[in-house]
């Protein structure tokens, strides 16, 4: 099969790259408005950029020509905080995904806890144990779209926030511990399968 995605239905294309882009990391991005209503939502669009400075990015849809509340947040304030999900909060996780109205809580609505930052004004999720304190540093909104498009976040990671209990040695994780989430298509998410090692060729 080929596909020019110029010519097919966004539903189309939406299916193949969710659907062959897997699994995903999901960035679970805690933001806070203007007059301080806290925001929080799960994007599998997500991933590091880089570690000298440590960067991340994530990317908003924007169905309809809409900001989600995020986006908003985030370019009225220039802060974010971006939270990991386990199988033991992915419950949660999935539950702030709903479409609340601007001035309610997805921390209330999931019964999570908003924990302080130290450096950036939204608040990280106190069950998570990891949680980057970002500022913002880039956006760019993407061209010729037929709904709205999408905008593309990238942070500066000012601060780590690592759970001592899914260290081991030497600052590495230990995955029996931590059991992070991904994302797949349409409602399903993954654990981590089969783990296997291939050193780089000299």
């Amino acid at each position: 099969m080929q596909l020019d995605p110029s010519k097919a239905s966004q539903k189309d294309v939406y299916k193949l790259l969710t659907g062959t882009i897997i699994p995903r990391p999901i960035g679970w991005v805690s933001s806070i408005s203007k007059d301080g209503t806290t925001n929080l939502a799960p994007f599998s669009f997500f991933n590091a950029v880089g570690e000298d400075p440590p960067h991340i990015m994530f990317s908003t849809v924007r169905t309809g020509n809409k900001n989600k509340d995020t986006l908003n947040n985030i370019l009225a304030t220039k802060q974010f905080v971006v939270n990991l999900a386990t199988m033991e909060l992915v419950k949660a996780m999935n539950n702030t995904s709903a479409n609340l109205p601007p001035n309610e809580s997805e921390f209330d609505y999931a019964g999570l806890t908003p924990e302080p930052s130290v450096l950036v004004q939204p608040p990280r999720v106190k069950e998570s144990p990891v949680s980057f304190e970002c500022e913002l540093v880039h956006h760019y909104s993407l061209e010729d779209h037929k709904n709205g498009g999408a905008t593309v976040m990238i942070g500066r990671i000012v601060m780590f926030h690592i759970d001592d209990a899914i260290l081991s040695d030497n600052l590495r994780i230990n995955l029996d511990v931590y059991k992070p989430v991904a994302r797949l298509a349409g409602s399903n998410y993954a654990g981590l399968g089969e783990i296997f090692s291939i050193k780089r060729p000299i």
